[in-house]
């Protein structure tokens, strides 16, 4: 991913291809505005419904007193100490059978609407072409080819006329997307990976650079204004658990975007998944320039002093830590934090290479293959062409430039009080997009003064926004889920 940020004829370029693929965006949305339409009449409530995000009357409200309240009853140290009530465990049964019948009811709905408006010859020729773009800009522009090659390769195959390869129960992509994507599995074994890849000896050496990555966050908790307002908008119909699920893009963190809606819309994981993996892969498009214009020439070319050297010892004991804080505190994210943590901990005890070495190489890479196909897998034209789809697309890029401009104004703040300036440009790493939101944080850097290293500094933030995002996904769940 080595873009020439400084080049302006390539950012100009960059910012066309931009709006060609919004432009596509909505084309296909209204393309397939019609069966969008139907199907959000079915859910629509009435005219004099005084419920403001539509489609959440059985949910059960939550005011603020309620929301500590789920959140108390859900930490490990309450459920340690507490025994639940025959009523309670009643109740918690209902609740995932009602979870696995509303997953049986949307299949057969989603069925029943592909009887009923079969797909288009011409529709999927636009998603054969979506999909050799999507290889173009991977393979040409080098936007994450890590990424979008095996997505746009999916694509293709799973649109392709009378290949049936995601056809159930036996086509090949059909079998990827069930067997680790919708279930979960590959989102965990990723997390796994990611730890044994990262280095938090930056986050541990300035623990303050873990406010930049909270900062973050405030992309994912404002895009629930954004869900409720986009309501208003026909054609568009949201429930709570739905944009709690869509927020989540706003970390740039496809694993946990994919975690999130399993538990709460397991039927909008198609387009989350590719609307979070896509923002994830155009990092260096979006960030720079929001990065450029909420900060000056002056904080751009902020030089930071060298980290302090991080002991094996803390950073043997820091997983563990934070598994202990994740398990006490907030259980829902356990499942994230824990795989991050285990990964990370091979990799710094290190008294089992082999074992950290596979998980950070060729589990990691074969996972990141079968994941990307099967999100690529779910771009067909069924799930793409509607109104909702375009909605959770917009939301997602709100979401995501949000978040880069809370760490970018958290980094500012900071600088009012701090003695030792920090360079407002690894705020943008705050995202949990690891680690490009890093690289491109360190390339803009460079870009103002090639002597001005800023990597390892914002590899703080980006590890903290990784953990920040698994805190607030734990947090929806908690309100939601359980």
């Amino acid at each position: 991913m080595e873009t020439e940020l400084n080049n302006k004829k390539d950012k100009y370029k960059y910012l066309k291809i931009t709006a060609v693929i919004c432009l596509i965006a909505v084309a296909l949305s209204f393309a397939g505005c019609g069966k969008g339409d139907s199907a959000a009449s079915t859910k629509a409530p009435s005219a004099h419904s005084t419920t403001i995000v539509k489609g959440s009357e059985n949910i059960k409200p939550i005011s603020v007193s309620s929301f500590f309240k789920n959140v108390a009853k859900n930490t490990g140290i309450y459920k340690m100490i507490h025994t639940p009530t025959p009523a309670e465990l009643a109740e918690e049964k209902a609740s995932k059978e009602a979870m696995e019948l509303a997953k049986e009811e949307q299949a057969a709905q989603s069925a029943a609407d592909l009887a009923a408006h079969p797909v288009k010859g011409w529709q999927r020729l636009i998603m054969l072409a979506i999909g050799f773009l999507i290889v173009y800009l991977a393979v040409v522009k080098g936007f994450e080819p890590l990424l979008l090659i095996p997505i746009g390769f999916g694509t293709i195959l799973v649109n392709i006329p009378g290949a049936g390869m995601g056809d159930a129960p036996d086509g090949m992509l059909h079998i990827i997307y069930n067997a680790g994507v919708g279930n979960e599995f590959f989102p965990m074994l990723i997390f796994m990976g990611i730890g044994a890849m990262t280095d938090f000896g930056p986050l541990i050496a300035n623990p303050k650079t873990a406010l930049l990555g909270g900062a973050a966050q405030l992309g994912v908790f404002a895009t629930l204004f954004g869900v409720a307002s986009m309501n208003f908008i026909p054609g568009i119909d949201y429930n709570m658990k739905q944009a709690c699920a869509i927020a989540i893009i706003g970390g740039a963190d496809g694993p946990t975007s994919i975690y999130v809606s399993g538990k709460l819309a397991p039927e909008m994981m198609a387009v989350i998944a590719v609307a979070a993996y896509s923002y994830m892969a155009l990092v260096p498009m979006i960030q720079p320039p929001i990065m450029k214009l909420l900060t000056s020439k002056k904080e751009r070319l902020i030089k930071m002093k060298q980290l302090r050297p991080v002991s094996k010892t803390e950073k043997v004991l820091f997983p563990l830590l934070l598994l202990v804080v994740t398990i006490l505190l907030l259980p829902p994210a356990a499942p994230l934090i824990g795989m991050l943590a285990f990964g990370n901990f091979i990799k710094e005890v290190g008294i089992v290479q082999r074992l950290s070495k596979t998980v950070e190489n060729e589990l990691m890479n074969i996972v990141s293959i079968l994941l990307s196909l099967g999100v690529g897998s779910q771009m067909t034209p069924e799930k793409i062409m509607h109104a909702n789809s375009l909605g959770i697309i917009v939301l997602g890029l709100v979401a995501f430039c949000i978040a880069t401009m809370g760490g970018l104004i958290m980094a500012k703040i900071m600088n009012i009080f701090l003695k030792e300036k920090i360079n407002p440009l690894i705020g943008s790493a705050g995202v949990s997009a690891v680690p490009m939101a890093a690289r491109v944080a360190n390339k803009v850097g460079m870009s103002e003064d090639p002597t001005n290293f800023l990597l390892m500094h914002a590899m703080g933030p980006n590890v903290a926004g990784v953990i920040g995002t698994a805190i607030a996904a734990g947090v929806f769940i908690s309100t939601y889920g359980m």
